[in-house]
C-alpha cells in the first residue's frame, strides 16, 4: 500500500534533513512517496531534497501550513495520506504503526499520534524542554476531550480525506477546524499511541510566548462567533491565571519528567500561563496580525 507523507516547510533545512533522514530508515516495506511543500523559504532546501531519494519538493505561495499540506495532498499518489512537520522526526515505526491501526480501525477515521519531546542531552532536560515534555503536543487530550489531532502527526486515507475535505489558511486553527469537519462528515478522529514522532522544545521563553500568541489570535477569531464572547472570553483568561496549581499536580504526577525536572517545568508553566491571560485580556478589544512562523 503506498503512502505519502507530506511535510510544509518554512526556512528550516537542517530540520527537515533530521526529518527526512528519520524517514529514510523506516521500517514499512510498503511503498512511500515523501511530498515537502515549500511555504517562501527564503531559499529553497533544494541541497536538503538532493540526499533523500524518495522526497521531492513542491512550492506553495499561500502562506500557511494549511495551504501547503494541500498542495501536497493534490500532488500525492498514495492510498493513505500522513503528515509530518519539518522540525519533526519520525520513529523508526511510525509508518508501519499507520498501516496497522488503519487496518485495525476500518474506515472513516483518522489517526493521531503521540508527540514527544526530542531532548538535545538525553539526560538532562531544560526548563523548556520539561515543561514541553509535559504540556506541549497533548494530541491524546486534543483527540479524546475535543475530538481533533494536531496536523503534525495525523493520518487517514485518501478517501477520508476527501470526505472532510482541504484544510484552511493561515486565519484560523486548521487542525481543530478540520477535525471539526471530520466528525461532521462522519470521520472520527483516534488516537494511536504507537504513532510516535519527536519534536524538539523551543528554544527559548520569546519562541515559546510567540507560540501561544498565535494560537490564542486563532482562538479570539473562532470565540467571536459564541454570545456574549467578551464576558467568555474574559473568564477564560482568568481560568487560565487561576490554573497553575491543577497544572503542577499534573507535572507532578506525570511519568516524562523526574526529580528536579518537576520544579523547573512548574516555574515555566507558571510564566507561561500568566504570559497567556495577559494576552488573552489584551486581544479583548483588537485583534493581533496572524503570521506564518516568520
Amino acid at each position: 500500500m503506498m503512502i505519502s507523507v507530506i511535510i510544509p516547510h518554512l526556512n528550516q533545512p537542517e530540520a527537515l534533513d533530521a526529518c527526512l533522514t528519520s524517514l529514510d530508515v523506516q521500517s514499512y516495506e510498503g511503498g512511500v512517496e515523501v511530498i515537502v511543500v515549500d511555504n517562501g523559504s527564503r531559499a529553497l532546501p533544494e541541497n536538503v531534497i538532493a540526499r533523500h531519494p524518495r522526497a521531492r519538493l513542491l512550492s506553495e505561495t499561500r502562506p500557511g501550513p494549511g495551504p501547503a499540506r494541500n498542495c501536497g495532498v493534490a500532488a500525492a499518489r498514495g492510498d493513505i495520506l500522513a503528515f509530518i512537520d519539518a522540525d519533526c522526526r519520525a520513529d523508526r515505526d511510525w509508518l508501519r504503526n499507520i498501516v496497522s491501526a488503519l487496518a485495525a480501525s476500518g474506515p472513516g477515521v483518522a489517526l493521531g499520534g503521540d508527540v514527544r519531546i526530542w531532548r538535545a542531552d538525553a539526560t538532562r532536560a531544560s526548563a523548556i524542554e520539561a515543561y514541553e515534555s509535559v504540556f506541549a503536543y497533548r494530541f491524546k487530550l486534543y483527540i479524546e476531550k475535543h475530538g481533533y489531532s494536531g496536523t503534525g502527526n495525523l493520518a487517514m486515507r485518501r478517501a477520508d480525506f476527501d470526505r472532510v475535505g482541504p484544510f484552511a489558511g493561515i486565519e484560523i486553527a486548521e487542525d481543530m477546524d478540520w477535525g471539526r469537519r471530520a466528525l461532521a462528515a462522519g470521520v472520527r478522529c483516534h488516537y494511536a499511541p504507537d504513532m510516535v514522532v519527536y519534536h524538539p522544545a523551543r528554544g527559548s521563553m520569546e519562541e515559546l510566548y510567540a507560540k501561544w500568541d498565535r494560537q490564542i489570535a486563532h482562538y479570539r477569531r473562532m470565540a467571536e462567533g459564541e454570545r456574549a464572547w467578551r464576558l467568555r472570553w474574559i473568564i477564560r483568561a482568568l481560568l487560565v491565571l487561576a490554573s497553575p496549581l491543577a497544572g503542577a499536580v499534573t507535572v507532578m504526577t506525570s511519568d516524562r519528567v523526574a526529580g528536579s525536572e518537576r520544579l523547573t517545568a512548574i516555574a515555566v508553566m507558571v510564566a507561561v500561563r500568566v504570559h497567556r491571560a495577559a494576552t488573552m485580556l489584551s486581544l479583548l478589544r483588537r485583534e493581533r496580525e496572524l503570521v506564518w512562523n516568520r
